[in-house]
């Protein structure tokens, strides 16, 4: 498995759109820096992930997250693997019985397949939008991780990076 929290929220942000030829397009931004956490975990292979959207991104919400991990996948020995984040190395940091952490090497992001999460949701329901609220944006959150997890063939194509295509050999 993969796992990672994205950061979501009011601040908004400015991307293309397609508008008809020599026509400037208006695009609302607002500068309210007001946020939520989505944490997510993938297992490419079976096109399943779990997924809690949280108020903060430390050791608390990281524990309540990787037993909620734990309980979805409880008949797996979970390999997980995670980036450098602070809260994944905290001392404080309660790791259930059938998890594994495995870090992956500092600032590359490109080796985290829920990164493409996160881009897929951006890209999907918050680009060139207003939110009135911190419970919009949490509600158009769960309406897109809700539509991934819904489907496993989407799911499997944007997260089954080689790096997790692990094969056994028999050898003889």
């Amino acid at each position: 498995m993969a796992a990672d929290v994205g950061r979501f929220g009011r601040l908004g942000e400015v991307r293309a759109c397609w508008c008809p030829q020599e026509i400037r397009p208006i695009i609302p931004k607002q500068q309210v820096r007001e946020y939520i956490y989505a944490y997510a975990a993938v297992a490419p292979e079976l096109g399943q992930m779990t997924a809690l959207v949280l108020p903060y991104a430390n050791t608390k919400m990281m524990n309540l997250f990787l037993k909620q991990v734990s309980e979805d996948f409880r008949e797996y020995l979970i390999i997980m693997q995670v980036d450098k984040a602070a809260w994944h190395r905290s001392k404080g940091l309660k790791i259930p019985e059938n998890i594994r952490l495995l870090t992956q090497s500092s600032y590359s992001p490109e080796l985290m397949p829920v990164e493409h999460l996160w881009s897929d949701l951006r890209e999907n329901y918050f680009h060139n939008r207003i939110f009135k609220s911190i419970s919009q944006v949490a509600d158009e959150l769960y309406q897109g991780l809700v539509n991934l997890a819904s489907n496993p063939e989407r799911l499997r194509s944007i997260t089954y990076f080689p790096h997790l295509r692990i094969s056994f050999l028999n050898a003889t």
